[in-house]
């Protein structure tokens, strides 16, 4: 007897989780988009207006749009979390030039790794017959922002560099939150 209460226990458990995670999942594109916004000001906040003298060693990345087009949310919803843990990873090294404020620097890595984890625990990771289209979005994605990564490096991570990429990304997260409206 024991034995089975204890597995209708664990089943009304994991029944409860799993109802609870669908209805996160139901908001997240809600929750993304006011994430979105707090990161939107983050970048502004952690940085003054764009210096004029950087204006000069403006480059074009070339987003890959298409890439969050697909006919799939989740396919979208897969490319929108690639993008975030590229963006993450730009704005977790090399800052010491960028001159900008350390706290909203900090939050908004803390803010785009809650924004990666939600969506890392909604997106569907079996999509076998998505798998190709995929791959390849991701593989456009990578190829952008090695762009952005080899930018950075080839001015030795300098204040204007910084700034441009902060601009990019400022472009980045605002294409993502008009996909996101359209979810």
């Amino acid at each position: 007897i024991m034995n089975a209460f204890g597995l209708i226990q664990i089943s009304l458990i994991l029944l409860c989780t799993t109802t609870v995670s669908s209805l996160q999942c139901n908001h997240l594109p809600l929750q993304q988009r006011k994430m979105i916004k707090s990161n939107l000001q983050l970048l502004d906040k952690m940085g003054k207006k764009f210096p004029p003298q950087c204006l000069k060693e403006k480059m074009s990345f070339r987003f890959p749009k298409w890439v969050l087009k697909p006919r799939q949310k989740e396919a979208v919803k897969a490319a929108i979390e690639e993008i975030f843990q590229h963006i993450f990873y730009i704005f977790s090294k090399n800052l010491t030039l960028a001159a900008w404020d350390g706290t909203a620097l900090e939050q908004f890595q803390n803010g785009l790794y809650h924004q990666i984890e939600e969506l890392e625990a909604c997106v569907i990771k079996r999509q076998r017959h998505n798998f190709w289209s995929k791959e390849i979005n991701r593989l456009k994605l990578k190829k952008y922002f090695q762009k952005i990564d080899c930018f950075l490096k080839d001015r030795q991570h300098n204040r204007c560099s910084w700034e441009i990429s902060r601009a990019e990304m400022r472009r980045c997260l605002q294409l993502i939150d008009k996909v996101i409206r359209k979810l």
